[in-house]
């Protein structure tokens, strides 16, 4: 088989690139996803999001090696395998960079990632819910919502803050993005939207467009130093498959340096270890890997206001029931709605800590801490300068690779995570909470 384009991952990219080149009914374009289509109610609903992440079937369940500044826990890394990839089991928040970020990106010599450069672009993905303006789309393919949702917790760290003398923000993806506020979702009419519901499905309807899942593709075919095409399994028989114009990787911050490597381009020492021919000497593939970590406060409610009601069997039912029959209910929420971008510190030039607040206390494997209601902060820095790697565990595409982040391995995160939890307690000590706080659950006082 020959395509012009072959684009290798159908996550939030990848969904993409298939709309706009299939725009142009000369491209013939070919997607090719590992996983299975997302158009389940797993995916659908929005608070159903722990199901997908914990899934198998729908995600690829990555741990990270043993980090060597966490006591040697090995941190859970879920990557979406599936139709719209990450996008099909985030948390549906939706954040631009803060523009200070492509500024600084811009002062390194890439002029085009620049605020006023990027800004356009940001306008044309999306139909905000409150209108066009100056910095918001109102004639985009992805609809994006501000949350509205009415439970009195949300309301109370919003005031809190504004107790505490920050600044409240009505819309943190406008002119500024510094401040407390309801996050803006991805979510629609009660359902996830996704990437490849808004971007991908259209495009199908197109004759030039071509989607294989259950597609894994083990490895890009060279010509010398030209990429012509991929070798791929479909249905358990290797397919090889060319490329007239483009090989596209697409397969996101773990699986496209994976790949890369396993097709001969990375480390020419390490791709010699696993037996692999090199094709190109590439010293930086899967290095400089980067992640910013969150932890919670948890407390307990004076007050039965928290999604502690329906944590039982009868409450997920009746939520269930509901999202089904009218989209509407706790169920057509991500429930990550108020939130927060702050300065630590006086002299920090811009927002470098981000909260989520959530009106329930329960581990992100959905298990709850204590029995009763309660909430919790989710809180982190933004830019943590520890750095880690992806490399190859094997030559076999099926094996995952070896995926190092050096969690907390540079000392400011130490103190900037000391300052989070300070600057949480500070909020949540405030009189807006007084009817609701009652005691830390995690990490305790203590």
């Amino acid at each position: 088989m020959n395509f012009d384009y072959l684009i290798i991952g159908a996550g939030s990219a990848g969904c993409v690139l298939a709309n706009r080149l299939t725009e142009n009914n000369q491209n013939n374009v070919a997607i090719f996803e590992a996983g299975k289509p997302s158009d389940i109610w797993k995916v659908n609903m929005p608070l159903a999001i722990l199901y997908t992440m914990h899934d198998p079937k729908y995600n690829y369940k990555y741990y990270s090696e043993p980090e060597p500044h966490l006591h040697n826990r090995r941190l859970f890394c879920p990557r979406g395998k599936m139709i719209g990839g990450c996008s099909a089991h985030n948390g549906m928040v939706f954040v631009r960079g803060n523009p200070n970020d492509y500024q600084r990106w811009a002062s390194f010599g890439l002029d085009d990632w620049s605020y006023e450069k990027v800004l356009p672009y940001f306008k044309k993905i999306e139909t905000w819910s409150e209108g066009e303006n100056d910095f918001r789309g109102g004639k985009g393919i992805l609809p994006v919502n501000q949350s509205k949702n009415k439970n009195p917790l949300f309301k109370a760290f919003i005031d809190s803050a504004g107790e505490a003398g920050y600044k409240i923000n009505n819309d943190m993806n406008g002119k500024e993005q510094e401040g407390f506020g309801m996050y803006d979702v991805t979510i629609h009419k009660g359902e996830r939207a996704s990437v490849s519901k808004y971007y991908l499905n259209p495009a199908k309807k197109r004759k030039n467009l071509k989607v294989f899942t259950e597609a894994f593709v083990e490895r890009i075919i060279f010509d010398g130093k030209k990429a012509i095409g991929i070798e791929v399994k479909i249905k358990n028989k290797v397919e090889k498959i060319y490329a007239n114009k483009e090989v596209i990787l697409s397969g996101g911050a773990i699986n496209s340096p994976q790949l890369l490597m396993l097709s001969g381009i990375g480390p020419s020492q390490h791709l010699k270890d696993k037996g692999i021919d090199v094709v190109h000497n590439l010293e930086g593939v899967g290095k400089n890997l980067q992640d910013h970590l969150e932890l919670y406060i948890q407390m307990a409610s004076k007050k039965p206001v928290s999604l502690y009601k329906f944590w039982n069997p009868i409450g997920k039912a009746w939520v269930g029931l509901r999202w089904f029959i009218s989209k509407s209910g706790p169920g057509a929420s991500n429930q990550f709605e108020s939130a927060a971008f702050i300065r630590s510190k006086a002299g920090v030039e811009y927002p470098d800590i981000q909260y989520h607040f959530l009106p329930l206390a329960v581990r992100y494997d959905g298990k709850l801490p204590v029995k009763g209601h309660g909430f919790q902060a989710h809180v982190g820095p933004m830019r943590s300068q520890s750095r880690g790697y992806v490399t190859l565990r094997s030559s076999d595409p099926k094996e995952p690779p070896k995926i190092q982040f050096n969690y907390m391995s540079h000392e400011t995160d130490w103190a900037d995570f000391r300052n989070c939890i300070r600057l949480t307690r500070e909020i949540f000590s405030q009189p807006a909470f007084e009817p609701f706080a009652d005691s830390e659950i995690s990490p305790g006082k203590e």
